[in-house]
């Protein structure tokens, strides 16, 4: 729980910083759950809810595009994890599966949504499953991207992480003081060769700069405490988008997710790579739709 404290203290630190909103998307609000606050951003509205969180360093303002698309049919939330983005994370906040599932448990009960599909990606993905596991009354489906076994991305995280960001404290440190150089690296790598990553860097460093947050030491260091037998028995339908021009995942197996989810359909976009709702927001918005009203 070190390695909390120190990422609590330093992006506390950070945040003291203006924060610049980019207007399209306002208002935000900031909703208390039981594991801390975050930032969200809901369209509001009596349509079928999906919700959001964005894969680090992508902030909610990434989604700008895609939440327009959205929102003509869907009701749209979209909020920051905790430790990433805006949502600053509690000293107790450690990444772990249950405290994530209570983060977006805690939105859906804060903004009066009784069942919702989730549309997470990579790591967060296995705090929709676990919310999924804890209260499938409340997930209607999951949309999930980049978001393998969890025995699968143990084995990314040895390949990709440099061993440093493994380590409690000197991990926190680290990512915190190397976040923007990070980020910047992190889309040249998870991006195909063809797509210019300028816009999704500029988006993420300008956010860095204005306070948020990039947890990536310590999520990485949460979900490697998790168990990959601990994510059995999710009922919920589940559709798993997987771009496959993600350099960082060349050697992870998409259909691993069936070592927990049988029943998850893998749907390719060929031509992505980490982030498919960014990417391809109109096929994404698509095919999102279609399972929220097949399930709703």
């Amino acid at each position: 729980m070190t390695g909390a404290w120190v990422d609590s203290f330093l992006t506390r630190l950070a945040a003291k910083r203006p924060i610049s909103l980019r207007r399209e998307l306002s208002p935000f609000r900031y909703i208390e759950t039981a594991v801390g606050t975050v930032r969200a951003y809901d369209s509001g509205s009596t349509l079928p809810c999906v919700v959001m969180v964005p894969d680090g360093p992508n902030v909610i303002e990434h989604y700008a595009g895609l939440i327009s698309l959205l929102s003509e049919r869907l009701r749209v939330v979209c909020f920051d994890m905790p430790g990433f983005g805006y949502s600053l994370p509690q000293a107790s906040y450690a990444h772990s599966l249950d405290q994530g599932a209570r983060a977006v448990l805690g939105v859906l009960d804060d903004l009066g949504i009784e069942r919702a599909t989730l549309a997470f990606s990579c790591a967060n993905g296995f705090y929709a499953l676990r919310a999924a596991q804890l209260a499938p009354g409340r997930v209607a489906n999951l949309v999930l991207s980049q978001t393998p076994s969890l025995s699968a991305m143990h084995a990314w995280s040895d390949r990709t992480i440099p061993k440093p960001l493994r380590v409690p404290v000197l991990g926190q440190i680290t990512a915190w003081l190397f976040r923007q150089m990070t980020a910047a690296k992190w889309y040249g790598m998870s991006l195909p060769r063809t797509t210019d990553p300028q816009l999704f860097r500029e988006r993420a460093l300008t956010a860095l700069s204005n306070g948020a947050c990039f947890c990536l030491a310590s999520v990485v260091q949460g979900l490697a405490r998790e168990k990959c037998d601990d994510l059995h028995g999710i009922k919920a339908p589940c559709t798993m988008i997987w771009g496959e021009q993600d350099y960082s995942h060349r050697l992870t197996d998409p259909c691993s997710l069936h070592e927990v989810l049988s029943h998850a359909e893998i749907v390719r976009f060929e031509d992505c790579g980490h982030f498919p709702d960014l990417e391809q927001p109109g096929r994404f918005a698509e095919l999102l739709i279609e399972q929220v009203f097949r399930y709703a």
